[in-house]
């Protein structure tokens, strides 16, 4: 039986903050019939480098570039809150981690990999065991800010 990854994909809602697209088993899976028990799974690629975080779209495109620009968000009631010019992808190896999102979080575990898409975020162990992760940041062009929809009470 082939494992399944969970695969939790992040963007931008309407008024620009950043939110949680996707969170299920990684939808592209190519079973190997000649080798029973190996499956390719590709968790997301990018056409160009840089790459764009644009849209919600859950593209197929090839990694050609690796770096990472981040920039503290200062408005943040959260000291780690940051905005990063990358897609991430932080796969958990050993232990759990919450991803922080302005709209929610989500509690990560071993097995589990975020694609973090030039979103502000932070992260939180919450637990008494160390959380282990493996983090590749693929260059992007920085997203331009959307501004935010005031709301009245």
């Amino acid at each position: 039986m082939i494992w399944r990854v969970r695969r939790v994909v992040t963007g931008h809602d309407a008024e620009g903050r950043s939110t949680f697209i996707a969170d299920g088993a990684a939808p592209n899976v190519k079973e190997i019939p000649a080798l029973p028990g190996l499956a390719l799974t590709d968790l997301r690629e990018t056409g160009r480098a840089p790459a764009s975080n644009a849209g919600d779209a859950d593209g197929r495109e090839g990694f050609k570039s690796i770096g990472a620009a981040h920039t503290q968000d200062r408005s943040s009631s959260d000291p780690m809150m940051h905005k990063t010019s990358t897609v991430d992808y932080i796969i958990v190896l050993k232990g759990e981690i919450h991803a922080v999102l302005e709209t929610g979080e989500k509690l990560l575990r071993a097995g589990d990999v975020l694609v973090q898409r030039g979103t502000n975020h932070s992260w939180s162990v919450r637990g008494a065991e160390p959380c282990i992760v493996a983090a590749v940041l693929v260059s992007a062009k920085p997203l331009k800010k959307a501004s935010r929809k005031k709301t009245r009470k």
